[in-house]
């Protein structure tokens, strides 16, 4: 599946199969046994929503490109199983996207920072105007740090003007961000992250 941000021969696959059963009874949060749920307390659906995510921003544009930047054999395995997971983001994002209008305020949430990542193959770039609107609406009543973040981000990368979107927390997360990226800014090939900080 994947490990401290890699992606292996078994990540597409899976994703597949588990795009494939988001829709499943079982797996509806008020399903009988939804009881039934991880150490986070959270229901099955959002764990696999979730996975899907941190899969898809591990595997984005910037992770891409930092793979590619580093030429020892590990490494282009590992950009050949990245680029597997990329080609199939469209059917990823479709089985997503119908979450993106659940009753749960929660999966809808969690819906909209898993297809945000999975958005940025070409084929998908029509539905960005539809995942800004969730996205505004997110922001207007998320409290969560990493959501907000990865809203923004996509948001910025997309042109949007988010400066009507950020409250203060926003703006001093960015801020805190921008001065971490400057003070590491050699740690990664090109001065990158795989995920924003704090890791």
């Amino acid at each position: 599946m994947s490990h401290q941000n890699s992606i292996y021969p078994a990540t597409t696959p899976i994703a597949l199969y588990v795009a494939a059963i988001l829709g499943h009874p079982a797996l509806a949060p008020d399903a009988p046994r939804s009881d039934r749920r991880r150490a986070t307390g959270r229901p099955t659906l959002l764990l696999l929503l979730d996975w899907l995510g941190d899969t898809a921003y591990d595997a984005d544009d910037q992770c891409l490109a930092l793979c590619e930047l580093d030429d020892s054999e590990e490494l282009i395995g590992g950009c050949e199983d990245m680029h597997a997971f990329r080609d199939v983001r469209p059917a990823l994002f479709h089985a997503v996207r119908a979450f993106l209008y659940h009753d749960d305020v929660d999966v809808r949430h969690t819906a909209l920072t898993a297809a945000l990542p999975l958005a940025e193959h070409p084929a998908l770039t029509a539905h960005r105007g539809e995942l800004a609107g969730h996205a505004r609406r997110l922001l207007a009543a998320e409290a969560d740090r990493l959501r907000r973040d990865r809203v923004l981000d996509a948001l910025r990368s997309w042109g949007c003007d988010t400066g009507g979107l950020e409250n203060a927390a926003d703006v001093e997360a960015r801020r805190r961000y921008t001065a971490a990226r400057v003070a590491t800014a050699g740690d990664w090939p090109g001065g990158g992250y795989s995920q924003s900080p704090p890791f």
